[in-house]
C-alpha cells in the first residue's frame, strides 16, 4: 500500500478563533480531534505509513499523534517552520528530507475522504502516468468545477480562469498520487510553490491521470464543512 503524505501546514484562517491556539488537525469533531478520525480512516483503508507536513502549530500536532502506534501506523513529520512553502513546496521539502517513498498519496490535512484507497493506487499504477488526481462530478454545485475529465485523463485543471470550457464539470476531490521523481523535476527546492499550477501544467502535457470517485468529500477547513462532517460521523457512530 502506498505511503500517504498529509499536508497539514496551513494556519486555518477561515476557522479563527478556533484555530488561534491549535492547528486545524486538532479541531474537535464529534467528540475528538479531527486528526484521530483522519488517521483511523487511513488505517482502515490499509495505509501503514503516514508523513505529516506540519507548519502552523505543528509541534502540537506531533505531540498529540506521536509515532502513530495508536492506529497501527508509522507516522513521521517534516516541519516547515515559520516560513511556509506552499502545498507543492511542502512536498518538495519532504522529498529533500528523504522521507518519501517512490510513489505516495497526497492528502490535505483538513480532508476526510471515505473512498477505496487501494483502488486509487491500482488505477494510478495501471495508468503509467507520473501523477493522478481523483475527481468528483459536481457541475458547479457546492463549489466551482475546475476539471475537464475524459474518463481516463485530466485534460484541463484550472482554478483561476473566468472563461472555462463547457466540459468543465468535475472538481479536484483532494486525493492525489505522485511519482517521487516527478516532484524533483517539477517543483523547485526551497521556494514557495503551490500545487495547483504544477497540476495545471501536468494536465496540459497529458501527464495527469484521473479517477472519478462518487462519495462526497468532507473537510474541516470551513465552519459548514466541519458541521457536515460532524453530522456524518455522529450518524455513523
Amino acid at each position: 500500500m502506498l505511503q500517504c503524505l498529509v499536508l497539514a501546514g496551513g494556519s486555518g484562517t477561515r476557522m479563527r478563533p478556533a484555530t488561534d491556539k491549535i492547528p486545524k488537525s486538532l479541531l474537535p469533531v464529534a467528540g475528538k480531534p479531527f486528526v484521530e478520525w483522519q488517521l483511523s480512516l487511513l488505517a482502515r483503508a490499509g495505509i501503514e505509513r503516514v508523513v505529516f507536513s506540519a507548519g502552523y502549530l505543528g509541534d502540537l500536532l506531533e505531540d498529540h499523534v506521536g509515532d502513530g502506534g495508536r492506529w497501527a501506523l508509522e507516522v513521521r513529520y517534516v516541519h516547515e517552520g515559520d516560513r511556509l512553502l506552499g502545498t507543492a513546496g511542502a512536498i518538495r521539502l519532504a522529498f529533500d528530507t528523504g522521507v518519501l517513498d517512490e510513489e505516495f498519496f497526497v492528502l490535505y490535512g483538513d480532508s476526510y475522504l471515505p473512498i477505496d484507497y487501494v483502488w486509487v493506487a491500482e488505477v494510478f499504477r495501471s495508468s503509467r502516468a507520473p501523477a493522478l488526481m481523483t475527481v468528483f462530478h459536481n457541475a458547479d454545485v457546492g463549489d466551482r468545477s475546475n476539471v475537464v475529465f475524459d474518463g481516463r485523463r485530466v485534460e484541463c485543471y484550472d482554478k483561476s480562469t473566468e472563461v472555462r470550457p463547457e466540459r468543465m464539470l468535475h472538481i479536484d476531490y483532494g486525493l492525489s498520487v505522485f511519482d517521487r521523481e516527478l516532484i524533483a523535476r517539477e517543483v523547485p527546492a526551497g521556494r514557495r510553490t503551490d500545487l495547483a499550477p504544477v497540476l495545471t501544467r501536468l494536465a496540459r502535457s497529458g501527464l495527469l491521470a484521473g479517477l472519478e470517485v462518487f462519495t462526497p468529500f468532507y473537510e474541516v477547513g470551513s465552519p459548514s464543512g466541519l458541521s457536515a462532517l460532524e453530522t456524518l460521523l455522529t450518524a455513523s457512530g
